[in-house]
């Protein structure tokens, strides 16, 4: 059996999670979300901090100190469970990263993944408009500042490009508000 990696990739509401989470139940792997693993010990470490726990964006200790643990922390697990022989989808924007084409290598040697995972990048797209829509009915505290600068917010994340190498990149269009079964075929193959 091929133990997999997917990074499931896009902007704050391109529907990222329906996608991971349609694809970790499809092929019964560990699913870890960003969120989910990281947010309480987030928002304790920019309290004690002396920060807004909802306001990452534009907080200069989240953005120095803690982000980097978050993502360290998702990449550990993953090598966990990778160790045990669980394919794993890991939902969570990884933009910061994008420019670092040896990224995937790095997190690899630094995690311990074993040799023969293959990875698998799923870049998730969708127009800008229903992504504002989506951030907007989500309702997160968290995303205060990118509704209040959305042009800025949004500019940027169109001019992020992903350069990992050493995976298999494909391109999904969640336009259609998720994800049907031939597309999920094609991913998963």
């Amino acid at each position: 059996m091929t133990v997999r990696l997917y990074f499931v990739i896009g902007p704050a509401g391109s529907g990222k999670s329906t996608v991971s989470t349609r694809i970790a139940r499809r092929i019964h792997a560990a699913y870890l979300d960003k969120d989910s693993v990281a947010t309480l010990f987030t928002e304790a470490l920019i309290e004690a901090a002396g920060g807004d726990k909802n306001e990452r964006d534009n907080n200069e200790y989240y953005q120095r100190v803690v982000m980097d643990l978050e993502y360290r922390t998702l990449l550990r697990l993953a090598g966990d469970n990778l160790r045990l022989g669980n394919s794993v989808v890991l939902d969570a924007p990884f933009v910061r990263y994008f420019p670092q084409a040896d990224f995937l290598e790095r997190a690899a040697g630094e995690n311990a993944w074993p040799d023969d995972v293959e990875i698998v990048v799923v870049h998730v797209t969708v127009d800008g408009v229903r992504v504002k829509d989506r951030v907007v009915d989500r309702g997160y505290e968290r995303d205060a500042w990118k509704l209040a600068n959305w042009d800025e917010f949004w500019a940027t994340a169109q001019a992020a490009d992903c350069s990992w190498r050493g995976a298999h990149h494909v391109l999904f269009d969640n336009s259609a508000d998720g994800a049907d079964s031939e597309s999920l075929d094609a991913i998963v193959a």
